[in-house]
């Protein structure tokens, strides 16, 4: 099995089963032609999200980590009439590249950007009572993502759903002693997710054409206030 394959796979899913449409391909050319990095989901990972969010019937979203707009976008797309998604952001540059795409998709209207360091905005959401949300997808740097788990327990409520992206890392998960940052950030995930009696989760991994990594779904099975 190689990259090429595995590319190749999720070319031939994304053109069975995932319809991209003119925005989606904006969000993604204006991503690049802004120098952002290509770290978006892939479309067939965004459609997942759409679904997962669907099928758990979300009204309110929270998203860690914005980036150009593009799971956000997949994930607006899921909500009912009322719903709303609000997803942080720290680097001003993506923020405003995500804000047009939104704007460019006619979802400026459920869809709320915030700027800031995800930690003290989580605590701002909380402050301001904007809790519970329903869905969280956490895709923000990997170092603090054990605190962004806790902040998306905190902000949630018994039944929510918390989606978090790059828990394999090449499968650099399994060594403890790693000196990769990002790696001992998620395993501190792990630790954390592991250590909380009020989720249920699993990790599943995933190869396509972003390479080898994988995503966790924990289910909040215990009142987390």
């Amino acid at each position: 099995m190689s990259q090429e394959q595995w590319t190749a796979v999720d070319r031939y899913i994304t053109d069975h089963m995932v319809a991209q449409d003119a925005a989606l391909e904006a969000a993604l050319e204006a991503s690049a032609r802004a120098g952002l990095p290509a770290i978006n989901v892939a479309p067939n990972q965004g459609k997942l999200l759409m679904l997962l969010a669907q099928l758990h019937g979300a009204k309110r979203i929270l998203e860690v980590g914005t980036l150009g707009g593009y799971s956000t976008l997949w994930l607006a797309r899921a909500l009912p009439p009322g719903g709303r998604i609000i997803t942080l952001e720290a680097v001003p540059k993506h923020a405003e590249v995500a804000r047009e795409n939104i704007a460019r998709a006619g979802l400026s209207g459920v869809v709320e950007v915030r700027l800031g360091n995800a930690v003290d905005t989580l605590a701002q959401l909380e402050k301001e009572g904007q809790a519970p949300f329903d869905l969280t997808f956490i895709d923000a740097d990997k170092v603090r993502t054990a605190e962004y788990f806790a902040w998306a327990l905190k902000l949630s409520r018994k039944g929510s759903v918390i989606i978090t992206d790059n828990v394999v890392r090449k499968g650099g998960i399994v060594e403890a002693d790693s000196t990769d940052a990002n790696v001992q950030g998620m395993r501190r995930f792990y630790e954390a997710v592991a250590a909380e009696p009020r989720v249920s989760a699993t990790a599943v991994q995933t190869v396509g054409s972003k390479g080898y990594d994988g995503f966790s779904l924990a289910l909040v099975t215990g009142d987390p206030r």
